[in-house]
């Protein structure tokens, strides 16, 4: 098992900026795929960005390709999310996730571990 414990949410106002950050502890931190998920109140949870391994692969919902980056540092067993261009339809509880499997658009219900989450709030 791995820990996972979030940070970086917060209320912003549309158009604004957020990194959250994820560190990470227990097992090798190289051997899982990461991910963010977010879930919105009274909706599924949504695999938001997933990245491998070594970094090489990333995937993105198609809700926020080009506005967020999914990024990670083996050295420091962290994974973060650079959020620009926020809107409010982003608003969510966030989750750092990860699972020893190497695919990185997993549905939420297939991937291990995950951390207590991080609300992010986007005011219009």
């Amino acid at each position: 098992q791995v820990q996972l414990v979030e940070s970086g949410g917060g209320l912003v106002q549309a158009g604004d900026s957020l990194r959250l950050s994820c560190v990470a502890s227990g097992r090798t931190f190289s051997w899982y795929t990461m991910y963010w998920f977010c879930q919105a109140p009274g909706k599924e949870r949504e695999n938001v960005a997933g990245i491998s391994y070594s970094g090489d692969r990333t995937y993105y919902a198609d809700s926020v390709r080009g506005r967020f980056t999914i990024s990670r540092d083996n050295a420091k067993n962290t994974v973060s999310l650079q959020m620009n261009s926020l809107r409010p339809e982003d608003t969510a509880v966030y989750y750092c996730a990860a699972d020893p499997l190497p695919d990185v658009a997993r549905p939420w219900k297939t991937v291990g571990n995950w951390g207590q989450g991080t609300q992010v709030t986007v005011s219009s």
